[in-house]
C-alpha cells in the first residue's frame, strides 16, 4: 500500500470532484436555513448516506467504505466548503470511532462499526465536562464495577451532534486513585436507560448541528463494552485526538474555501468608480494573501493526514502530534483571518444574511476552539519540540 506525500493521487481529485457536485446540489441550498433554523439536516444526513460518505473512513472489513485518511480530509473539506455543520457528520463519525479501531476488541468493533457503515447510526465522542475542558483528565464522571456490568453517572458537556447520535464513546473514572491513568473509555448508547441530554445550546455558527450536555443518572452498561482495558481510555483519548485533529483542520480548510471562492466571484462582479473592484491593487492583495494562507494550511493538512495513515496502519510516526496539533491550529486561524477578510471585501452586503460570508465567518471560530484550543494545540506542539 502506497501512501501519497503530499500532492493527492488521482482517485483522490475524482473523489472531490464528486463529493463537490453533491455539496453544490444537496447540502449548500440548504445550509443558510440550518443555520436559520438551529436545526441538524436529516435530509443531507441521507444524502451523504445513500453516496456513502458520511463515515468513510470505517474499514472495509466491517462493511466501511475504507477511505484513507487523506480521502477522508477531502470528503470533510468538500461538505464544509457549503455548509460546516453539515461536515461534521463525516468528522465526528470519525472522532466518535478511531477510540474503536485504536483499541476496542474485534467483537466491540463489529458490533458498532457495521451500523455506523451502514448509516443506522451516528457516533459522538464524549470526554469534556462543564469543569473539564482544556484540562480533560480533571472529569468527574464515574463508572463503578457491579458485576458483570458499569454502572456511569455524570455530565458530559459540549458534545457534538448529541441526541441525534445513536452512539457515544464516553470516558468516565474507574479508578479515582488514579489520576488519568484510572480513566476508562466505554461505547453508551442512546437507548441505555438513565441515558438523556440537556437543552441545545445556543450558538454563534454550526447551528445545524446540535451540542448538548449526555446526563448519564445510574446507567447500567454490559463491562464488555469498555474500549480496551481499564485505565487506558486517557491514554485512548488522547491518540485519538492525533488523529481528528486533522479533520478539524480539514473542516476549516473548507469554510476558508468557501469563502475565498464567494469573494473572488464577488470582487469580480462588484463595480465601484467605474470599474470591478477587482481592478483594484488593495483588494488584489487581500485575495492573493487569503488564497497563500490557505493552501500553505491545505499542504500542512494533507501532510498531517498522510502521517495519519501510517499511523493507522501501525508505522509509528514519532511527529504525528505535532503535525496534526500544527496543521488544526494553522488551518483555523488562517480560516479566521480568511471568512473575516471575505467579509470585508463584500463590503455592507457581507455583513449581511442575504450573502453565505458572514455565516461562514461565525462557523469558523468554533475551529480555532474546539478538540483542543489554538493555545493547547501551541502547548503541545512547544512540548513535542522541547521534549
Amino acid at each position: 500500500m502506497s501512501f501519497p506525500l503530499y500532492a493527492p493521487a488521482e482517485e483522490h481529485d475524482m473523489l472531490r470532484e464528486s463529493v463537490r457536485a453533491l455539496a453544490d446540489e444537496k447540502i449548500a441550498p440548504y445550509a443558510a436555513a440550518a443555520d436559520e433554523n438551529e436545526e441538524f439536516s436529516w435530509d443531507v444526513y441521507k444524502a451523504l448516506v445513500s453516496a456513502d460518505l458520511h463515515a468513510v473512513h470505517v474499514p472495509e472489513q466491517y462493511g466501511g467504505a475504507g477511505a484513507d485518511a487523506l480521502a477522508t480530509v477531502i470528503v470533510i473539506e468538500e461538505v464544509a466548503r457549503a455548509c460546516a455543520s453539515s461536515s461534521l457528520i463525516p468528522a465526528v463519525n470519525k472522532l466518535g470511532t478511531v477510540p474503536l479501531l485504536l483499541s476496542a476488541s474485534e467483537e466491540l468493533k463489529s458490533r458498532y462499526l457495521r451500523p455506523v457503515a451502514r448509516g443506522e447510526g451516528m457516533f459522538s465522542y464524549a470526554l469534556s465536562e462543564p469543569e473539564a475542558g482544556s484540562d480533560a483528565a480533571a472529569m468527574k464522571t464515574k463508572a463503578v464495577a457491579d458485576g458483570d456490568f458499569y454502572v456511569l453517572n455524570g455530565t458530559k458537556m459540549w458534545i457534538t451532534n448529541a441526541g441525534v447520535s445513536e452512539y457515544y464513546t464516553l470516558m468516565a473514572v474507574t479508578d479515582p486513585s488514579a489520576g488519568p491513568r484510572g480513566i476508562s473509555a466505554f461505547v453508551v448508547e442512546k437507548a441505555d436507560e438513565g441515558v438523556s441530554f440537556g437543552p441545545k445550546e445556543r450558538k454563534l455558527g454550526i447551528k445545524g448541528s446540535p451540542t448538548r450536555q449526555v446526563i448519564l443518572d445510574n446507567v447500567r452498561i454490559p463491562a464488555d463494552r469498555m474500549i480496551g482495558a481499564p485505565g487506558t481510555g486517557f491514554k485512548t483519548a488522547l491518540a485519538t485526538l492525533d488523529h481528528t485533529r486533522i479533520t478539524i483542520a480539514a473542516q476549516a480548510l473548507g469554510i476558508a474555501q468557501g469563502a475565498l471562492d464567494y469573494a473572488i466571484g464577488y470582487v469580480k462582479e462588484r463595480k465601484q468608480f467605474g470599474r470591478p473592484i477587482a481592478d483594484f491593487q488593495g483588494l488584489q492583495f487581500m485575495v492573493a494573501d487569503m488564497a497563500m494562507k490557505l493552501e500553505a494550511a491545505r499542504q500542512l493538512t494533507y501532510h498531517a493526514a498522510a502521517k495519519s495513515e501510517r499511523a493507522m496502519h501501525g508505522e509509528p510516526q514519532k511527529d504525528l502530534t505535532f503535525l496534526s496539533s500544527a496543521a488544526k491550529c494553522a488551518a483555523s486561524d488562517a480560516a479566521m483571518e480568511i471568512t473575516t477578510d471575505a467579509v470585508q471585501l463584500l463590503g455592507g452586503y457581507g455583513y449581511t444574511k442575504d450573502f453565505p460570508v458572514e455565516r461562514m465567518m461565525r462557523d469558523a471560530k468554533i475551529t480555532q476552539i474546539y478538540e483542543g484550543t489554538n493555545q493547547i494545540q501551541r502547548m503541545v506542539m512547544a512540548r513535542q519540540l522541547l521534549k
